[in-house]
């Protein structure tokens, strides 16, 4: 086992801080061998979601897994199409089916369409009920975190949200501290974009340190309370990004990364109105 360190969210709840993201794992092959060598290299928190289409293969591959539920951390998120009281619950059902467990650790809204207020009020008599034992939200900007906020009963325990090196969301960083919201960041790595893995300055500090661009990233992650889960179906990258644990960055070095803010994102804003709208107008099986 690596040593992981836990984050304890704002209703007491503990969430492994590094796990592993499977967006885009489309074949279940490729899908469930991942999951297991994941599981050998010592991951234990895992974020899915509806629209991944990937819940019943995670199901699956926890149980062939052998592990107790209580060490896993399991992640689901509710999509734009099914937001609305009655949906949201609905969705949540099919979501626990596929997975075939009897709760889930974390469910969150995946994107701000419109009702994300009342799906949230569903999900928080789910929550009272002990079904899901932690609550929150994803790509929800500030001004939709004070609009849900004034309207519900239950903090949000986490945002997640994209951030990496270029794109930091230090102005929300500091209102999910004020709030007690865990930041966690998606497409930690700025999804392989750009120059990101090749940076001049990020490749001097790996080689410091002898890690990888990666492993010097996800490190910056974990040293700015940052819980992440970088997607890899790839055994030694699966083992290699959770090989954080041995090494610390600088002062002087925390600063190098934080000049290399640019200010724009990689994928799509929660404010794109046209997108939100899109979306919602897609359904999922």
């Amino acid at each position: 086992m690596t040593n992981v360190p836990n984050v304890k969210l704002n209703n007491g709840v503990e969430i492994p801080q590094f796990g592993l993201g499977v967006y885009k794992m489309k074949e279940k092959s490729e899908f469930m061998e991942a999951i297991k060598w994941a599981f050998e290299a010592g991951y234990r928190h895992i974020d899915t979601a509806a629209y991944y289409g990937n819940e019943e293969w995670l199901g699956e591959a926890i149980k062939e897994s052998g592990i107790d539920r209580k060490d896993l951390f399991i992640t689901s998120k509710l999509w734009n199409s099914e937001h609305g009281y009655e949906e949201t619950k609905a969705a949540f059902e099919k979501t626990m089916k596929k997975l075939d467990l009897d709760y889930l650790d974390l469910y969150l809204i995946h994107w701000p369409t419109a009702n994300y207020v009342e799906s949230y009020k569903a999900m928080e008599e789910l929550y009272k009920a002990g079904r899901i034992k932690a609550i929150g939200v994803s790509n929800f900007q500030i001004h939709h975190l004070e609009d849900l906020m004034s309207q519900t009963e239950v903090v949000p325990a986490v945002d997640q949200v994209e951030t990496h090196p270029y794109f930091q969301q230090d102005e929300l960083r500091t209102f999910l501290k004020a709030n007690g919201i865990a930041h966690e960041a998606w497409g930690p790595l700025g999804q392989g974009k750009n120059t990101i893995l090749t940076n001049e300055v990020l490749t001097t500090i790996a080689e410091n340190h002898n890690k990888s661009v990666a492993q010097v990233i996800l490190r910056w992650h974990i040293q700015r309370d940052t819980i992440v889960f970088p997607k890899s179906v790839h055994q030694q990258r699966l083992a290699e990004n959770i090989d954080i644990f041995d090494f610390e960055l600088s002062n002087d070095e925390m600063n190098q990364i934080k000049q290399l803010e640019t200010g724009e994102r990689f994928a799509t804003s929660p404010d794109d109105e046209e997108f939100l709208k899109a979306s919602a107008q897609k359904k999922i099986d």
